[in-house]
């Protein structure tokens, strides 16, 4: 067998990789250990310094470095972009920390203890005061992406990688004869033109193509298009390509929900091909028989493994002290920044082409084979850390569940008609559900039952299972009915009534703008029949180009049963797509939309504009711009915030605001406030109640 070893044919290369690929997370989880450990031991034993399977091919090094652009741009992507901007100093806090006290330990360490030069000892501490989120899809495994603690660690990890690159880069400059104040003053200015570029040129170009493109396939090769576009601009600048795809990924981060069958197939793609082979690919390159070869090499490792994990470990222990948080988090810190992969690997590249004045290279064989086994300890090290302390924050969150979430009955029922509009009703659908219910969504289609019903059965069979396949590319389960009636919308409230649903969302009638059929001719009879949500929707271009939702409330919305409800679905949403939501109402509303807001969807960026009359609508559907989401919260007749100028609704709406994105909800009328309602919002809401009884009652006996 020795002879056809290591393997050089393609397909057999291929096939080895998917095999370590499919195998080593299952061997780890038998042995409870963190897969991504699996994987560089598996490029440990198939490597040319275990058992030589395999030769770190061109293969290895291309999808090892697409692999390592993905790890930083999803990191990017995944990113809570208003947690990174609320928690901006302490991010900064955390990234000067986590860079500062390893590289002055391992400074100390590589003069006075490994007695390297002064050169070289800076770069050895550039190197441990960098680090790689290598074991970032743990935490997206535990869908904490969006965690502060989650948030603090990435944006510190890239501004340490930031400032080791830029110290590398100063290096590399005095060593040539163009170095000096001229050589900074270059780079920086490289390097503002190149963020610039990236900022303004990928942003410009997602927007003008998710409006004109909608292909699943198109879509996701732009993406990645973007991200090597970024990386390839960070290489011109004379900085490191993973910095330009966490860039991306930030800028990208609007644009791609992160409930979406986008991300989805990102993630997939990634974790499944592209994430594993430069995890393999690490493995490959450290050679554990050194260890064996004299206690010289031995010393090295663990000097370096041991100063640069204990300066990582002060570092997050220092900041989890100064900002106040639990130490679980710094154990998360602590665990998610230890690792060292690619940052170190690109450091130790560039320094093996740099000399010192004697003429020798600054990073000799001693000093790089102890650099590249310190990988594979600080991997180690920093996976099963990072997936303890994970499963730990996900306990804890878990001890207290909210009262609003447990007694959810969240049930959505969309009723689909026409092909252009399924998509759009359920990404509403997908993005306003609760995931952590993670429940199933009802998709009906109603057909007349008339002479061409049984085609009309088949093209709503046809549409029903197009919606099922795009919901079941973001893991969401849609039970699909089609349903025979003499009248549209009956059909709909039996449907309603008998999967036990909680809410409507209802396309927008486009087909006559008269105010008498302005609601179509069913959907009038849907919100008149029922007294649950109704949600009714059209957006003119994709959710994720949207820059702005401006919500009108009326008066006295607050003491409506299903405030809260209408509320969380819209915060969801904004959330959703990550654009700024504008609520206008009375200051007495606002006040507890505020609350809510705040207090249970900290990460939406929520504005809120007193709008005393409700005639300030015209002039809010005026100044409303097309690339924004007008959302108007109405109420049924006889209910305590309805007023008669709602009845002008589809009158100033055809007049001011036809054609645009629209959201128009119709609130619960019945059923128990939430617990985070008011004692004096209860209160007024019993004595309306009682009120409305007396009236009925008073209706009823002057009928008779």
């Amino acid at each position: 067998m020795l002879q056809y070893l290591p393997i050089t044919s393609p397909t057999m290369v291929f096939f080895t990789v998917l095999v370590i690929i499919l195998i080593a997370p299952i061997v780890m989880s038998k042995l409870r250990i963190p897969h991504i450990i699996g994987m560089v031991l598996a490029g440990v034993v198939i490597g040319k310094h275990g058992f030589n399977i395999l030769e770190r091919d061109s293969s290895f090094e291309l999808f090892g470095r697409v692999g390592l652009l993905y790890i930083m741009f999803l990191a990017g992507l995944e990113m809570d972009f208003e947690g990174l901007k609320r928690n901006f100093r302490n991010v900064g806090l955390f990234g000067v920390l986590t860079f500062s006290i390893p590289f002055v330990l391992m400074y100390l360490g590589g003069i006075y203890i490994l007695h390297y030069s002064n050169i070289a000892s800076i770069l050895l501490s550039c190197i441990m005061a960098s680090n790689t989120l290598i074991a970032y899809p743990i935490v997206t495994r535990y869908g904490l992406q969006k965690h502060d603690v989650s948030v603090l660690s990435v944006g510190a990890s890239m501004l340490s990688l930031l400032m080791a690159l830029v110290v590398v880069a100063g290096l590399a400059g005095s060593n040539e004869d163009g170095g000096g104040a001229t050589f900074w003053l270059l780079f920086f200015l490289k390097f503002a033109g190149c963020c610039l570029a990236i900022y303004f040129v990928i942003r410009t170009l997602t927007r003008c193509f998710l409006r004109r493109y909608s292909d699943a396939v198109m879509q996701f090769i732009f993406v990645l298009a973007m991200m090597f576009l970024s990386a390839s601009l960070c290489e011109l600048a004379g900085l490191e390509g993973i910095l330009g795809a966490f860039f991306s990924g930030l800028i990208l981060n609007r644009f791609i929900p992160t409930i979406s069958p986008l991300m989805n197939r990102l993630e997939f793609i990634g974790n499944a091909l592209f994430i594993p082979y430069f995890l393999i690919g690490v493995g490959m390159l450290i050679n554990v028989g050194l260890l064996t070869q004299g206690g010289g090499i031995i010393f090295t490792v663990l000097v370096i493994v041991v100063i640069g994990t204990l300066g990582k470990a002060l570092a997050a222990y220092i900041s989890c002290f100064m900002l106040h948080l639990p130490w679980l988090s710094g154990h998360f810190m602590f665990g998610l920044t230890s690792a060292h992969a690619a940052g170190g690997i690109a450091i130790a590249m560039i320094g093996m082409e740099m000399t010192d004045t004697a003429g020798s290279y600054l990073i000799g064989d001693d000093m790089l084979n102890g650099v590249v086994i310190m990988i594979l300890f600080t991997c180690i090290i920093s996976t099963i850390l990072t997936d303890a302390s994970s499963k730990r924050i996900i306990l804890e969150e878990n001890r207290s569940p909210t009262n609003i979430e447990a007694g959810d009955d969240e049930k959505i029922l969309i009723p689909v008609k026409y092909p252009e509009t399924c998509n759009t009703l359920l990404s509403l659908a997908i993005m306003m559900r609760n995931q952590k219910l993670n429940r199933g969504l009802v998709a009906l289609n109603v057909v007349y039952d008339d002479d061409d019903a049984e085609i009309n059965q088949r093209k709503g069979q046809h549409l029903l299972e197009g919606v099922a396949n795009r919901a079941s590319a973001v893991d969401v389960r849609v039970q699909t009915q089609v349903r025979l009636a003499t009248n549209i919308g009956n059909g709909i409230k039996h449907a309603f009534r008998e999967y036990d649903c909680s809410e409507i969302i209802l396309g927008f009638h486009n087909h006559d703008n008269s105010s008498r059929v302005f609601w179509g001719d069913f959907a009038q009879s849907v919100f008149n029949g029922l007294s649950r949500q109704i949600i009714i929707a059209r957006c003119t271009q994709p959710f994720n180009t949207l820059r702005a939702i401006r919500v009108a409330v009326p008066s006295r919305a607050e003491y409506e049963p299903g405030f809260y409800r209408w509320l969380e679905r819209l915060c969801r949403f904004a959330g959703s797509i990550g654009c700024r939501i504008v609520f206008n109402g009375r200051a007495d509303t606002l006040e507890l939309i505020t609350q809510f807001v705040t207090s249970r969807h900290p990460h939406v960026r929520g504005e809120y504009v007193e709008m005393p009359q409700w005639r300030g609508l015209i002039r809010l559907a005026q100044n409303t711009a097309k690339e924004e989401m007008l959302v108007v919260v109405t109420a049924r007749q006889g209910t305590v915030s309805y007023k008669a100028a709602l009845d002008r609704l589809p009158e100033e709406i055809t007049k001011n605001y036809m054609g645009n994105n629209i959201m128009i909800i119709f609130p619960d009328q019945y059923g128990p406030a939430p617990d985070t309602m008011t004692f004096a919002a209860a209160q007024h809401t019993e004595q309306l109640s009682a009120y409305q009884m007396v009236m009925n009652f008073l209706r009823r006996m002057a009928g008779r």
